[in-house]
């Protein structure tokens, strides 16, 4: 199987290579930082996989244009879409700098690797497309506004795919992750509800994505919660998430 996942030299990216290193698997990961994803490329080969790296910024479009154009001559079965920042939590402006990375790598980053993928997914009418969003994009809260709008378009964008791509033979599914231990969230000064460990977020997501799952919100507990928050009037849904500690978040 030929996988590309981005974000590859840390976090979850990084887990999840590892998690695909086995004989037979041929992977393609993505990231900024070359001696990090060096070092996970060696691992990885250790664990019998055929690796190549692309040292590459995902703000940088033009150059993911061009990389996506190249990963399309030959047949993708699945790519893993990971990259993602966040600027932290605070209860002040987010200055349009801190907005605008956040839209450039967490969404736009995306169409601009995929723009030549796409029509060679449906020439070959098969592969798979996995979103990695966040719990963070079913509710904003008032600390993480920027980073909730920005998964929220790209809730948006991968179910537009869904429907645009299923009679091409190809799955999209969008997995959306509640706080897992990685490099992201342990900036974070608060308790974090229902935080998983790397392993198991990791087992989670190459679970569901064995399963083909569309739309998959995890931990369920946290989703839940969530979901019936949602489903209050707003006049209570404010009044709860006005009594919540900023600093807490979701």
């Amino acid at each position: 199987m030929r996988i590309v996942i981005t974000g590859a030299s840390s976090g979850l990216g990084k887990h999840l290579a590892l998690g695909y290193a086995s004989i037979g698997n041929e992977l393609i990961l993505l990231a900024r930082r070359g001696e990090k994803l060096k070092e996970v490329a060696t691992q990885c080969r250790v664990r019998g996989a055929k690796v190549e790296t692309i040292v590459s910024d995902v703000n940088d479009f033009e150059t993911m244009k061009t990389i996506g154009s190249q990963l399309a001559q030959t047949p993708i079965d699945r790519i893993i879409l990971n990259a993602g920042i966040s600027v932290g939590h605070s209860g002040g402006v987010t200055p349009f700098e801190d907005f605008h990375r956040l839209f450039q790598t967490n969404f736009l980053s995306v169409h601009a690797l995929l723009e030549a993928i796409i029509p060679k997914m449906i020439e070959q009418k098969s592969g798979e497309i996995v979103f990695i969003s966040s719990l963070a994009s079913l509710i904003s809260m008032p600390t993480s506004i920027a980073y909730s709008s920005s998964k929220r378009a790209l809730n948006a964008y991968a179910e537009g795919l869904r429907y645009q791509l299923k009679p091409h033979g190809i799955d999209v599914m969008n997995i959306l992750p509640g706080f897992i231990d990685s490099e992201m969230t342990q900036k974070n000064k608060f308790k974090m509800p229902f935080i998983l460990s790397t392993d198991i977020g990791v087992k989670r997501i190459m679970k569901a994505i064995a399963k083909k799952k569309r739309f998959h919100p995890f931990p369920l507990r946290f989703y839940v919660i969530i979901k019936m928050l949602l489903l209050l009037p707003q006049f209570l849904r404010d009044r709860i998430v006005n009594l919540t500690n900023f600093k807490k978040g979701i």
